[in-house]
């Protein structure tokens, strides 16, 4: 299951990721926002990313218009990995390397079409582990110091 959350810059991608999710056959559950109304993206993307970090969903996308805003509220959750993608490197590196659950993307920043590249190789990207593992054990070392 992917947590899919947006504010109402993103709507449009957000309509468009759901559309690419069911081709390719995977569940989604949508936490907002239906509208392009101003809201504020924490309403959603927090959600989103508590879904991830509880195990209901394994892995979530957030949007916004720069994709920073829902980045930094889902980086705020314990156990969540986000990274801020926009390019197929950085979308390969995050899973292969820090073992990223979330990713969040820009409607202003990405195309459409890059987002949906963007997102099969999130999400068909394994985490190498080896060297790697005792990083991110790190990052989950300095989240349970807090």
């Amino acid at each position: 299951m992917i947590a899919l959350a947006c504010d109402h810059g993103a709507l449009e991608l957000k309509e468009a990721i759901k559309k690419h999710l069911e081709k390719l056959g995977l569940a989604y559950r949508d936490f907002g926002t239906d509208s392009k109304d101003s809201c504020d993206y924490p309403d959603f993307a927090g959600p989103a990313a508590k879904a991830v970090a509880s195990g209901a969903c394994e892995k979530g996308i957030v949007c916004c218009t720069t994709g920073i805003g829902v980045s930094i509220v889902a980086n705020k959750v314990p156990g969540v990995r986000c990274a801020l993608l926009h390019d197929h490197m950085s979308a390969r590196l995050t899973r292969q390397h820090n073992d990223a659950n979330m990713m969040a993307l820009g409607a202003a920043i990405c195309s459409p079409m890059m987002a949906m590249e963007l997102i099969d190789i999130f999400l068909n990207t394994e985490f190498q582990g080896g060297r790697h593992q005792r990083r991110v054990d790190k990052i989950t070392a300095l989240e349970q110091a807090r």
